[in-house]
């Protein structure tokens, strides 16, 4: 089993910057990837982008690329999330989640709140 502890939401102004972190425990060696997903209120769950955990390949949702970096920390198991040029319609919920290979995502973090103001 898996457990992940988010922290670095915030509030910010437009064009600002946040680093959110997504620290790793447990039986980290059977993580395939670790995703970012945003959830903003009266709206379903957003995917942000991932992070392959063992190659570091990544992939983001159109509506973030270019501004946002996924990266991790293998030593520390620790995932981040480098928000960039944030706008107000980035403001949402933001939980980091894991998944083993051939798996749906099954692990969860407490979410942190990122807020964007105009």
């Amino acid at each position: 089993q898996v457990q992940l502890v988010e922290s670095g939401g915030g509030s910010v102004q437009a064009g600002g910057s946040l680093r959110l972190s997504c620290a790793a425990s447990g039986h980290t060696s059977s993580m395939y990837a670790m995703a970012w997903f945003r959830q903003a209120p009266g709206k379903e769950r957003e995917f942000v982008g991932v992070i392959r955990w063992f190659t570091g390949f990544t992939d983001y949702a159109d509506s973030v690329k270019g501004r946002f970096i996924i990266s991790r920390d293998d030593a520390e198991t620790i995932g981040y999330l480098q928000m960039n040029s944030l706008k107000p319609e980035d403001t949402a919920v933001y939980s980091c989640a894991t998944r083993r290979q051939g798996r749906e995502y099954d692990t969860w973090g407490q979410g942190t709140q990122v807020t964007v103001s105009s």
